[in-house]
């Protein structure tokens, strides 16, 4: 009998847990490879998981709308048909299979988690005890830490990111998940409320922290208001809005840029692209510019980690999808290496899999700069929140003619009818400079306004 697990994915690099939204099979129900099982929700994207194998739903570890880290298990699939033939009375079977087997807290512990923490133990010795484990370990009384301490301490790759940027402590605050270990609710509560100065805070006083840590103010409903609950993907952008806004430090330039070249592009090439299953749009011209300068400005397609510079080597440009229930930014990775036409397809296809939550893990990772486009609702222009970890975002405002002023080249200024849009770059001062911002969005202005027919 073979078992295979099926695990919580990572979704994006600064995501450390997902929810379960709704499970598509029950258990005893056969699963084909790659046939959707569940759908997740995380603060970058609703998707539904595929199986991992083809075989029968043998268990389910974690129910809907619960909120676990990602590599947890949250199903099993026995890859023999027979194996799994009395599942339907897996239920009533459940109390004693318990009992034989492991605690059900410990089968929850992500595996990476124990292997990070079996990688931070000690050296076992035959003869003597382990030494002491040190202050900046956790432990400051000499004695030997112990697995719970050490899970506690490792937390997640984000509790430790935030950790290290407040300078933070993680042994000092009281953690509520699994062995103790810091949650992102707890060190965001941590820091909302302060280094405690003699006890530590009252258990009424955490239980007001809303369930991801950002401890946004109540208010007063009055009577005829209409009140409810925000959704799990409305809570997280939130609180990764929030975050962001507290880790760079935000500047904003705008620029206008005259389209008019583009938009004769486009209205003689149209046809050709549709012909061909595309849709040869502004936007598209706007990512092939920012693809070819980032390669020359690698600054803005870098990420700030400590005290160090990381500039990314991919050039994977995520591109925001406004949805009916969220924002999802889906990636379009290895950009500078796509043709006009490529851009156009990809694009089309991302979107249109975002919009039916057929996106993969992998298309929600690893984006190194952002594209959202404000402007396709009407927005003149905007001042986006930078994405962590990224270190800019480029906002995009409504095309459209209007009248401008030209110098001609005997001098004489004339008033003509021209497509001009707006262009906004929010970028991090921790490593941008306005000057490296400005000369970044200057070529792309004359990239766009000098857009070469025969590039198309």
């Amino acid at each position: 009998m073979a078992r295979v697990d099926v695990i919580m994915p990572q979704m994006g690099e600064s995501i450390a847990e997902g929810t379960v939204s709704r499970w598509l099979k029950k258990v005893g129900d056969e699963v084909k490879r790659d046939e959707p099982i569940l759908e997740i929700s995380t603060d970058k994207v609703d998707a539904e998981i595929p199986s991992p194998a083809a075989g029968v739903l043998a268990e389910i570890k974690v129910e809907e709308g619960k909120t676990v880290e990602v590599q947890t298990v949250v199903a099993v699939i026995e890859t023999e048909k027979g194996a799994a033939a009395g599942a339907g009375a897996a239920a009533d079977a459940e109390p004693q299979a318990q009992t034989a087997g492991a605690p059900a807290a410990a089968e929850v512990v992500p595996a990476h988690e124990e292997r990070a923490a079996a990688r931070a133990a000690p050296p076992a010795a035959a003869t003597s005890p382990a030494p002491p484990v040190s202050t900046a370990d956790g432990v400051g009384d000499g004695r030997q830490e112990t697995a719970e301490e050490r899970l506690r301490r490792l937390s997640t790759p984000l509790v430790r990111k935030i950790a290290a940027e407040h300078e933070v402590d993680i042994s000092r605050i009281e953690g509520t998940g699994y062995a103790g270990r810091v949650t992102k609710k707890d060190i965001m509560a941590y820091l909302e409320s302060g280094p405690p100065t003699a006890a530590p805070a009252a258990p009424a006083r955490a239980a007001k922290v809303p369930p991801e840590g950002v401890a946004h103010p109540e208010v007063q409903a009055w009577p005829g208001d209409r009140v409810e609950s925000m959704s799990r993907i409305r809570k997280l952008t939130a609180d990764h809005m929030v975050l962001s806004r507290r880790i760079s430090a935000h500047v904003t330039s705008f620029y206008e840029v005259d389209f008019t070249q583009i938009a004769r592009i486009r209205k003689a090439k149209k046809n050709d692209y549709e012909q061909r299953g595309a849709k040869l749009t502004f936007l598209t011209f706007i990512v092939k510019a920012i693809a070819d300068q980032l390669r020359k400005h690698p600054v803005l397609n870098a990420s700030v980690s400590g005290d160090t510079i990381i500039y990314r080597q991919p050039i994977n440009i995520g591109i925001a999808v406004a949805l009916e229930w969220g924002l999802i930014v889906p990636v379009l990775k290895q950009a500078d290496e796509l043709s006009l036409l490529g851009i156009s397809k990809k694009m089309a296809d991302l979107a249109d899999r975002a919009r039916t939550k057929r996106l993969s893990p992998d298309e929600v990772q690893q984006g190194t700069f952002t594209i959202t486009n404000p402007g396709g609702f009407g927005s003149y222009i905007g001042a986006p929140i930078i994405n962590q970890p990224q270190v800019a975002i480029l906002g995009v405002g409504s095309i459209e003619k209007r009248p401008k002023v030209l110098t001609l080249d005997d001098g004489q200024d004339v008033i003509a009818i021209r497509t001009l849009g707006m262009l906004s770059l929010s970028y991090d001062h921790r490593i941008v400079d306005g000057a490296d911002a400005d000369r970044f969005m200057a070529d792309v202005k004359a990239e766009l306004e000098g857009f070469a027919e025969g590039a198309v």
